[in-house]
């Protein structure tokens, strides 16, 4: 099950109380105070994991309590801290505060964290209040509340690769055929319900991960089909391929089809038409004339776009444009200085 939006809630844990108490031993006289100062609460900690890809167990498990700090005791025994409570997230991870819509951090690499509900400070001992008018004084400090907040946690997967196109437009059979993902293939539009990710290989040793970005329709910024609850994803992606369906069943003309993709992309966030793009025409092997691949390729040489003929189906072109993704993957960690996966 995929889920990439998830509400939880956090608190972080009390700190423990400091203690009131005296030194009383045989023989040794005006024993002073000596109550202990209490422990620190635990700490809620978000810490990204790459071996995550959703945020399902946020969906099973939305309150996340820190224990709070022991108290101090006689003797000048401090209490011991409470535990932190570790959430692991997917890398690519956005945090808000829940009720003020606020972002408060974007979690991009593996390993970060982020301590967002701090515990409690432990109360101090009567031994800390003593003074030299008050030698033996009898109060000491409660500990302090711990820090609790409702949140939202939004997952945009980070891929090198984005695959957009219209449903059924071979996105599924491309990623399946080129990884070891397996995603749900079918003869009918909206297959794929969820994004799909996969480590594809090109040239030698060489590997991009690619994500297959689901139910782009017209009007899909506005809420229609599946709506734009994955376009998001398509933001952190470096390069898109655009996938169009050239064959014989293709529902729209191809060059129809792309300029649909990409003025949803644009009214979604209009940086998104920046991104470098591979155009694929899918399905040649259910093509029986070449007027639409012909139409597709003198479109996207007067944009001035790289376009492949492909089959996923039989590998046909399949190879090529892995291999002009790569390149392109490559400027682009050169460019923001990010090592391959």
């Amino acid at each position: 099950m995929f889920i990439d939006r998830i509400k939880i809630f956090v608190h972080g844990g009390d700190g423990g109380n400091g203690c009131v108490s005296f030194r009383r031993e045989a023989y040794v006289p005006r024993g002073g105070p000596n109550g202990g100062h209490g422990g620190k609460g635990g700490d809620v900690v978000i810490e990204t994991s790459s071996n995550l890809y959703t945020l399902l167990d946020q969906k099973y498990h939305q309150h996340y309590i820190a224990k709070r700090g022991a108290h101090g005791k006689g003797k000048d025994m401090r209490g011991k801290d409470g535990p932190d409570v570790i959430v692991k997230v997917p890398v690519g991870t956005m945090v808000y505060d829940f009720e003020t819509n606020e972002l408060i951090a974007d979690l991009t690499r593996d390993g970060e964290q982020l301590i967002i509900a701090k515990g409690g400070r432990g109360g101090l001992g009567n031994a800390a209040f003593a003074t030299s008018v008050n030698r033996a004084p009898r109060h000491a400090q409660p500990g302090e509340k711990g820090q609790e907040r409702w949140l939202r946690l939004e997952l945009k997967l980070l891929a090198d690769v984005g695959v957009i196109g219209l449903p059924n437009a071979g996105k599924s059979t491309l990623l399946s055929t080129v990884s070891a993902a397996r995603p749900k293939i079918a003869d009918y539009p909206f297959t794929t319900l969820n994004p799909n990710l996969g480590v594809a290989g090109y040239g030698k040793d060489k590997n991009l991960i690619m994500a297959d970005i689901p139910g782009l329709i017209e009007g899909a910024h506005e809420g229609k089909g599946l709506g734009f609850q994955f376009l998001r994803h398509v933001e952190r992606t470096s390069v898109l391929l655009h996938l169009v369906d050239i064959s014989d069943g293709a529902t729209m003309p191809p060059v129809e089809a792309f300029e649909t993709i990409n003025r949803e992309l644009s009214l979604y966030e209009p940086d998104l038409s920046n991104k470098v793009q591979v155009v694929a025409g899918t399905k040649t092997d259910a093509m029986t004339s070449d007027d639409m691949l012909k139409e597709l390729s003198a479109y996207c040489k007067k944009k001035r776009l790289k376009f492949f003929p492909i089959s996923a189906a039989t590998g046909a072109g399949v190879k090529e444009v892995m291999s002009c993704l790569g390149k392109a993957v490559e400027k682009n960690r050169k460019k923001d200085n990010i090592n391959p996966p």
